[in-house]
């Protein structure tokens, strides 16, 4: 049995980071999410729960990182700085959280280890690395060469970043032709029931929605 941990934000892109892994890549799934203390990890995880149930996974794990948030330093965890609602800018966003990506993939790989999978999947789009630079394809690869150092001999696990020259259109069209359950996933940066429409995220997934021509499935407070 072809196992991979598929680490499952509750987002669109690790959705169909997962959807691929289960149904075009025939790998049995090993669902993994973080609370984190991020503004919206109640939706999140209710999010992936959903997404994890669709998949039939072998395993759901969910582990709780707050650490991260006493660290801090981000939007996205410190309540005292504000989610920016002015359109994306240059340069690396208050909305990076430090190192994420990189704590993420070193727990994926310890339980990877543990659990004999051969992949690991994460839904990270370099359209996203000018700003986030744990999202480019080269610190991928070579966060993948030193899990490989520090495994057991025997240990083989590849990271797969399926979506990583996809841009945000491309995604949208290829969940919908997976039949990913978009109206389960949560993108906002905000806390909010209904998705503020506004934040970078928001305006990445709905830009993607509108080139992509298909209507986003769930709701938001504003539409720019």
């Amino acid at each position: 049995m072809k196992k991979a941990v598929c680490i499952i934000s509750g987002g669109m892109d690790s959705a169909l980071s997962s959807y691929i892994a289960k149904f075009r890549d025939g790998y049995e799934i090993i669902a993994l999410h973080f609370n984190y203390g991020q503004k919206t990890e109640k939706k999140e995880l209710e999010c992936f729960k959903k997404i994890a149930n669709s998949l039939k996974s072998l395993r759901v794990v969910e582990l709780d990182l707050h650490f991260i948030k006493e660290i801090g330093g981000s939007a996205l965890t410190d309540q005292a700085i504000e989610v920016p609602k002015s359109g994306i800018e240059p340069g690396v966003p208050v909305t990076y959280v430090p190192f994420r990506n990189g704590i993420f993939l070193s727990i994926a790989a310890a339980l990877a280890e543990k659990e004999g999978a051969q992949a690991i999947y994460i839904g990270v789009v370099e359209e996203d690395s000018s700003g986030y630079p744990d999202c480019s394809d080269s610190f991928i690869q070579k966060l993948e060469s030193a899990i490989d150092e520090g495994t057991k001999p025997e240990t083989k696990i590849e990271l797969i970043t399926p979506l990583v020259h996809l841009r945000k259109e491309e995604i949208v069209g290829e969940a919908t032709a997976l039949n990913v359950p978009l109206s389960d996933t949560w993108s906002c940066y905000e806390s909010s029931d209904e998705a503020c429409g506004v934040c970078d995220s928001c305006r990445l997934r709905l830009k993607g929605f509108e080139i992509a021509g298909f209507s986003d499935p769930i709701p938001y407070e504003n539409l720019h």
